[in-house]
């Protein structure tokens, strides 16, 4: 395939047809008949569907791929098939899933700017760019970052760091309406994709270092109408607001800043629940519902089914946001429809995802404030490993956890979950605080420090679901933020901070076929496709998010990746 490059300078690839709108420049080259509309139906069977329609690819979280065309045998012969440089003022972290309807591709980047492509050719079809005030960036915590778009009906939804939800005309990127959830800089951003399910557009808001009390919201899909909104910590005199001391839960954090997983069968959301508020527990003593926890929500009205809190009480920022991978799993000799999840605390989790009982919980990264289970679920900390204003301890993992965002990916007919992994440990040193709107409310001091006896910072490895236990690993120096995408031709992509996408062999973890060094580190989730009978690999390639703000040595080695963005589009080199 003839390799195609387009840069950022929209007047010398768009010939003629510019539409002008708030924030937007577009020409559409497609019939509007080529649009299929996102349907509920689609969506709950997207699965089958060529394309990407949502942020992990599917409800269930699983971020895997039927396609095989691109396999064990072939992928050696993957090349570029084009790219899409973006303009050089974006030098943030480019975190977003390139998601896929048709030939129509879709990605986000720093600063909320929207892209859509011709997926087939590479050629832009419109961008929004709503050029975002100064008050946006105040509380974005870790870059000015966001992960993607949702797709329903022919809008593309976004929730901006703003506090703005908006809906795009997916064919000509014109804006159908706008919904404010927050004012900006009082505490709240939005990071997230969306979640589109039947009748509504689901969001969460970041903000758990601002003391921002957390939330999970439903929007109408057709004019951005609040459906329902559940906060997550819940307030004075509400169940579960005995875990707080009376006062603390107004600010008490418990941000639900990553998208969440559905099953269409049960009715049920699933949905990760951020740190408690302020950093240091010894200013919020009890257990801190519903702080790092997984919530099982009824998507009609937000009402929680039940909970798994993962960390109790947490001082280390050991969010429970990470996804919720719906798996069917046998362990013991049972069979489980499970929820899978790599936590932050350093723990791989398994949940019957009927009852919210836990089924195993392993550390796949040394972990020594969070030390294991209970029979009955509870999680055992070391309480030696709390700080109190004016001492320091020392633990692992660090408060970027044992993995952060990034996506885990999972083969339901392997039984392996493919988890990019974070070896870091921390110091820790409590200090007084008060809350004051927008404003940092951690009351700790950090250091990241390297993980005793670790090969690297960075390791992807492939946990078998069915037992908890590692079965390859993949080690890197520097920290390895990629989030992985796997198929059913027997790989792995993932990309690393060193400018290149991997594709491993599932099975054994031996790495098949290395890309050309990329214009800069990848930190995003990749997304395979098919048009047109032709499978793809799409990444963006960009560095930043919380690692070169916050890591420390780690962000030391990595100092010299460079920056900006890059779309990459990959496909089988033909002749």
């Amino acid at each position: 395939m003839k390799r195609r490059t387009f840069s950022g300078s929209w007047r010398a690839v768009l010939a003629a047809g510019a539409i002008a709108a708030a924030g937007l420049t577009a020409q559409h080259s497609m019939a509007a008949e080529d649009y299929q509309a996102v349907t509920p139906d689609r969506l709950a069977n997207a699965q089958s569907d060529p394309g990407w329609l949502t942020y992990y690819r599917t409800y269930n979280g699983q971020s895997h791929s039927p396609a095989n065309q691109i396999n064990t045998a072939n992928v050696g012969k993957l090349s570029v098939a084009w790219t899409y440089k973006f303009p050089a003022d974006l030098q943030q972290g480019f975190e977003a899933t390139p998601i896929v309807n048709g030939r129509y591709l879709f990605v986000s980047t720093p600063k909320d700017n929207v892209y859509a492509f011709d997926a087939l050719t590479g050629k832009p079809l419109w961008k929004f760019e709503p050029k975002l005030g100064p008050e946006a960036f105040k509380n974005a915590c870790c870059d000015v970052v966001n992960r993607g778009v949702a797709l329903y009906g022919k809008n593309a939804y976004i929730a901006m760091l703003n506090g703005e939800v908006v809906a795009l005309d997916a064919q000509t990127g014109a804006v159908a309406w706008r919904k404010r959830m927050f004012d900006a800089g009082t505490g709240y951003a939005f990071s997230l994709a969306p979640l589109a399910i039947d009748g509504a557009i689901v969001v969460g808001n970041s903000g758990g270092e601002y003391g921002a009390r957390g939330f999970i919201a439903a929007l109408d899909p057709q004019n951005g109408n609040v459906l329902w909104k559940h906060m997550t910590i819940p307030a004075q005199k509400e169940k579960g607001s005995e875990t707080w001391p009376d006062g603390m839960q107004e600010h008490g954090g418990g941000a639900s800043w990553l998208t969440g997983t559905y099953d269409p069968a049960s009715k049920t959301l699933y949905w990760g629940v951020g740190n408690p508020g302020p950093w240091l527990a010894a200013l919020r003593p009890g257990d801190n519902l519903y702080s790092d926890s997984l919530l099982a929500l009824d998507p009609k009205t937000g009402d929680i089914k039940w909970h798994y809190q993962y960390t109790r009480n947490d001082t280390w920022d050991y969010d429970g946001v990470n996804t919720p991978i719906l798996a069917n799993i046998r362990y013991g000799g049972k069979d489980y429809d499970a929820i899978i999840h790599a936590d932050r605390n350093g723990f791989f989790h398994a949940i019957d995802r009927a009852t919210g009982k836990l089924i195993y919980a392993n550390a796949f990264v040394k972990a020594t404030s969070v030390t294991g289970y209970t029979a009955d679920g509870q999680p055992i900390q070391d309480k030696s490993k709390y700080p109190t204003v004016g001492t320091t301890i020392d633990t692992c993992p660090s408060f970027l956890g044992g993995k952060n965002w990034w996506s885990v990916s999972y083969d339901p007919e392997k039984h392996l979950a493919f988890v990019p992994s974070l070896h870091a440990c921390m110091s820790l040193s409590g200090k007084s605080v008060s809350y004051m709107e927008g404003l940092p409310y951690l009351g700790e001091g950090f250091e990241i420090k390297p993980e005793p006896g670790s090969r690297g910072y960075g390791e992807l490895q492939a946990i078998d679901v069915n037992t908890g236990k590692k079965v390859w690993s993949h080690w890197s120096k520097m920290p390895w933020n990629g989030g992985v995408a796997s198929t059913a031709g027997g790989l792995a992509f993932s990309g690393s901070l060193d400018g290149h996408l991997y594709a491993f062999d599932e099975a054994t973890g031996k790495v098949l076929w290395t890309s050309p060094r990329l214009a800069s580190g990848i930190i995003a989730q990749p997304s395979v496709f098919e048009v047109d009978g032709q499978e793809y690999v799409a990444v963006l390639a960009g560095y930043g998010g919380a690692n070169p703000i916050w890591g420390g040595p780690m962000a030391k080695i990595s100092e010299k990746v460079p920056r900006g963005g890059t779309l990459y589009v990959f496909a089988l080199h033909h002749g």
